[in-house]
């Protein structure tokens, strides 16, 4: 026990994770630098030897990050409960010690709920094992005029967001561009699979379609847009290293930082067609340009 650490706490392995991930990005105007993203890494928890759950994570603090859990999810009442906490990330897993057990373990974890927010990754593992078996289509293709298009239309679109803030929303389109639907939740997630079960009450294919979130683009986000058939994922946020890494894996374009004219493509990089002329002029934000057009 270190000097001054409280009796009863447990032993950490205070584990150290890579933060960041470089990789190779294309701005709109085709040129190529290497950036840093997020890092993302599940861990899973073993509670005496006993799987739990595995948790989507940066990996900054992931002794606190399980402590926390355990704690949150009242498996654990008190902190001299357990024993130790020792995270493995070559087998990106964590071993929980505790001194007594936890009672009734199986009735209190048998039944998960989602919750409404950005997301815990306890999904991770069965969705990672279908990865393989995607296949999008080699010959679909996005124009950056349909790009822009679409970051247009989000900028205009009625939103919850823009009236209460606090949501997220994710949208459908068309190659060119036309909006299809339009969802918003408390979480990203909840937005994405609201989206996913229209396209199955209307018979929507996702062969040729583009999905856009203003959430990141998580390893989650990117295998349902996968499961969902569809080659084309854009955000106005960043994305993580694993999210960067599944799209890489499906063959799925990413394209992060949609903003303006301004995007960053980080994956399925033969799938953008390139239109450098539509930088020749200057943008002008489309909820403006009312205001710079002649007035009767």
């Amino acid at each position: 026990m270190r000097h001054g650490e409280p009796a009863g706490r447990p032993v950490l392995s205070e584990a150290r994770a890579v933060l960041t991930h470089e990789v190779l990005a294309i701005d709109e105007r085709g040129r190529r630098s290497a950036i840093s993203i997020p890092a993302e890494r599940p861990l899973t928890i073993y509670v005496d030897r006993r799987e739990l759950v595995t948790l989507m994570t940066l990996g900054g603090a992931p002794e606190a990050l399980v402590l926390g859990y355990l704690r949150n999810q009242r498996l654990v009442r008190a902190l001299d409960d357990i024993v130790s906490i020792q995270v493995d990330w070559s087998v990106d897993a964590v071993a929980v010690v505790t001194r007594h057990g936890i009672q009734d373990v199986e009735a209190r974890t048998a039944k998960k709920v989602v919750t409404t927010g950005c997301g815990q990754g306890s999904v991770f593992g069965g969705l990672m094992d279908e990865v393989d078996q995607i296949a999008l289509p080699a010959d679909a293709r996005l124009a950056q005029a349909g790009v822009y298009r679409i970051v247009d239309t989000i900028r205009t679109q009625q939103s919850v967001y823009k009236q209460a803030g606090s949501v997220h929303g994710c949208a459908l389109f068309t190659g060119n561009g036309d909006l299809l639907y339009f969802v918003e939740d408390v979480g990203r997630h909840n937005a994405v699979d609201a989206i996913a079960g229209l396209m199955w009450l209307d018979g929507v294919d996702g062969a040729d379609k583009v999905f856009y979130t203003t959430g990141r683009l998580t390893s989650e986000m990117v295998i349902k847009g996968a499961q969902m058939g569809i080659p084309f994922l854009l955000s106005r946020s960043g994305t993580t290293q694993m999210g960067q890494m599944v799209a890489e894996r499906v063959g799925m374009s990413l394209l992060a930082r949609c903003s303006g004219r301004h995007f960053l493509l980080l994956a399925g990089h033969e799938r953008l067609v390139f239109e450098p002329q539509l930088l020749d002029t200057p943008y002008v934000r489309p909820d403006l340009r009312a205001d710079t057009e002649p007035r009767d």
